[in-house]
């Protein structure tokens, strides 16, 4: 069994258990609006990173449903924030939630998500007691926050500092650590590892290898943004030069291009979404393909995602020797190795 098998065959758990924290109830305007996004159903890849650490480590099935589901719970109540501020057009193959419902709603009914979450994490330490529930509970609070640090700073570049001139790959890096490598990747490898007893060292293991694949996930990311076929991604092309992000093609483009190009590049990244014209996007394609910032990203992306499987190859003999230890292979290359 691959890892897109494995999240297949739990993703209906998940689901179940989300849809019985945010049941359809008056007002069903407010409450329906939370639920589109819960139904759309996303590729269920943290939970399934939870559930497979979880029973690697020795958890039942059973144990690990209800931070799973709130692992997803987090993933749909922070899209509906995010693609309000962004100003996205689709997400998972259809408008994205304020586009059809305004800013105002998707924003206010996204708290239902947002409560809801807590709500299972307390339930979980009710369940499964104090000790166990506070140290998940806790890992969850800290992966949240870290998270939301993330998202400010890459906010703060998008809507204030507006200027490639002050932008470096430290700052993408710090973006992607807490946004992708915490919060996709090594968080829920954690969450699951915490829901089964693993001790603190198998968590910084899993951190470790979390990390390099969570940047090989990132980078990813942003270069299928250019290149996906829109229907498979769910999401539209060059949503990141639109949103004026950080990716590692742009800055790879800006650190080579002539001086003139730097001044068309920033007079752009300082529009919002809005006042960009497509002639605009595709000049900063012409520029990322001129100075081969897809081959470059490709490049580190590939020494990331090679160095996350050379981790848990390192450390195999410091983890449970299950079948889910096999399906981990598939979920590090699943990081990277895919179409949306």
């Amino acid at each position: 069994m691959d890892f897109k098998e494995y999240v297949a065959l739990n993703k209906d758990k998940v689901y179940a258990k989300i849809c019985d924290y945010v049941p359809i109830k008056e007002p069903k305007g407010h409450h329906s609006i939370m639920r589109d996004y819960i139904d759309r159903q996303g590729n269920y890849r943290r939970p399934g990173l939870l559930l497979l650490s979880g029973q690697m480590f020795g958890a039942p099935i059973e144990k690990l449903i209800l931070p799973a589901a709130a692992q997803q719970l987090s993933e749909d109540w922070i899209l509906m924030q995010d693609d309000t501020y962004d100003d996205s057009e689709l997400r998972r193959g259809k408008p994205a939630a304020h586009r059809i419902y305004g800013a105002v709603h998707t924003i206010n009914s996204s708290n239902i998500g947002h409560m809801a979450m807590w709500r299972m994490l307390k339930d979980y330490m009710l369940k499964e007691g104090l000790e166990n529930g506070n140290r998940l509970f806790e890992k969850f609070y800290d992966m949240i926050e870290y998270t939301a640090e993330g998202q400010y700073i890459e906010n703060y570049f998008i809507h204030n500092t507006k200027d490639m001139k002050k932008a470096t790959e430290a700052i993408y890096y710090r973006i992607v650590d807490s946004k992708t490598c915490y919060y996709s990747v090594y968080g829920p490898l954690q969450l699951g590892a915490i829901a089964a007893g693993a001790n603190d060292s198998s968590l910084k293991i899993l951190k470790e290898i979390g990390t390099a694949a969570g940047v090989a996930f990132q980078i990813t990311d942003d270069i299928l943004d250019m290149t996906a076929n829109e229907k498979i991604f769910g999401k539209k092309n060059f949503g990141d030069l639109y949103e004026g992000k950080l990716t590692l093609m742009m800055l790879h483009a800006c650190k080579s291009a002539t001086k003139a190009e730097k001044i068309s590049i920033d007079a752009i990244y300082s529009k919002k979404r809005a006042e960009k014209t497509p002639e605009e996007i595709d000049f900063l394609r012409q520029i990322i393909d001129k100075y081969d910032g897809i081959g470059y990203a490709t490049d580190v992306r590939e020494k990331y995602g090679e160095n996350a499987t050379k981790l848990l190859e390192k450390y195999s003999d410091r983890l449970p020797d299950n079948e889910y230890k096999e399906i981990m292979f598939s979920a590090i290359k699943d990081m990277y190795k895919r179409d949306k």
